[in-house]
């Protein structure tokens, strides 16, 4: 059985649609979630490091960022776990494409679309029972009408994806299908032969790795797993401490904010172990450390003090 590159690590996220011979690929999803007034003909990549002025500690890592032949602006990223304050983090991301629009000088304030793209795998919405594949989030008055046409959401909750093979009936069915079940292909399904997803499945296909390519490939699956297994506990941990406590409004409250410190906490020992073992280069644990607090997911004072730990 042939082996693919798991499309929800970094490493593979980007080998699909963040790199110049992967174009295509990426404009064919994104047209599947875009209005068609903003279909995309072509597309160039750009910096996916953004440094406000303000401040070194907000400093914003995107996975893909992007901008249309015909001047949309696009933040597109592969998000694995849920975390606090998400929606405000999506927020957040978005004013970076907005702000850089600003010109110097005499300036009408009129905005280029932007849209935040985020390929999600796990569920933002509270309730499974209600949860949509595709959440599309516009600005809107109390009447339901478009208060602007400028700033974009689009949500994509994989594990809301159940159609098999013979129920795929969109463009976009057949992408939600070919990443949540390319790891289990043998070969190609007839339904997915096409020149887009023939090109996908050859860009995973793990035989297509360089031999340089290869461990950066094996760090990004270790992160990957590695966090499924927190999660994992994670969401066991909390289902347990649910059942002791009750439903109780403030214990519900203290359960949030222990779950957020256990999280960094586990976060950071993981890190700090694979440094340790010799899996992870101090450099690289630093870089990761910052993401995690760019993201909010751990403190200003955990970070300094687990780079603190990893100088020693």
């Amino acid at each position: 059985m042939p082996r693919y590159i798991n499309p929800y690590t970094d490493f593979g996220f980007k080998r699909l649609f963040g790199s110049l011979a992967n174009k295509s690929l990426l404009i064919d999803f994104l047209n599947c979630l875009v209005l068609p007034e903003h279909t995309i003909a072509d597309l160039e990549f750009r910096s996916t490091e953004n440094l406000p002025a303000t401040s070194f500690e907000r400093k914003a890592f995107f996975d893909i960022r992007c901008l249309s032949e015909s001047g949309e602006h696009f933040i597109v990223e592969m998000q694995k776990a849920k975390f606090h304050h998400f929606k405000d983090r999506a927020l957040f991301y978005a004013t970076f494409p907005i702000k850089d629009q600003a010109v110097v000088g005499d300036w009408n304030f009129r905005l280029q679309p932007v849209y935040f793209v985020a390929v999600l795998d796990f569920l933002y919405d509270e309730s499974e029972e209600v949860a949509k594949l595709l959440r599309q989030v516009q600005l809107r008055d109390q009447d339901g009408e478009s208060f602007s046409d400028k700033l974009h959401f689009r949500f994509v909750q994989m594990p809301a994806f159940k159609k098999i093979a013979s129920e795929l009936e969109t463009h976009f069915d057949k992408w939600c299908y070919f990443l949540k079940n390319l790891e289990t292909f043998d070969v190609l399904p007839e339904i997915l032969r096409e020149p887009v997803f023939e090109k996908g499945i050859e860009t995973l296909r793990e035989g297509a790795l360089t031999k340089d390519e290869l461990p950066g490939y094996e760090e990004s699956m270790k992160d990957y797993l590695d966090l499924t297994v927190y999660i994992r506990e994670r969401e066991n941990d909390a289902r347990a401490e649910g059942e002791a406590k009750g439903l109780a409004e403030g214990e519900a409250k203290g359960k949030a904010e222990g779950l957020s410190e256990g999280e960094a906490r586990g976060l950071i020992s993981l890190l700090l172990e694979s440094v340790s073992d010799g899996d992870l280069a101090p450099v690289r644990a630093r870089e990761k450390l910052q993401a995690l607090h760019a993201q909010g997911r751990i403190s200003a004072e955990q970070f300094a003090e687990a780079c603190g730990r990893i100088a020693s």
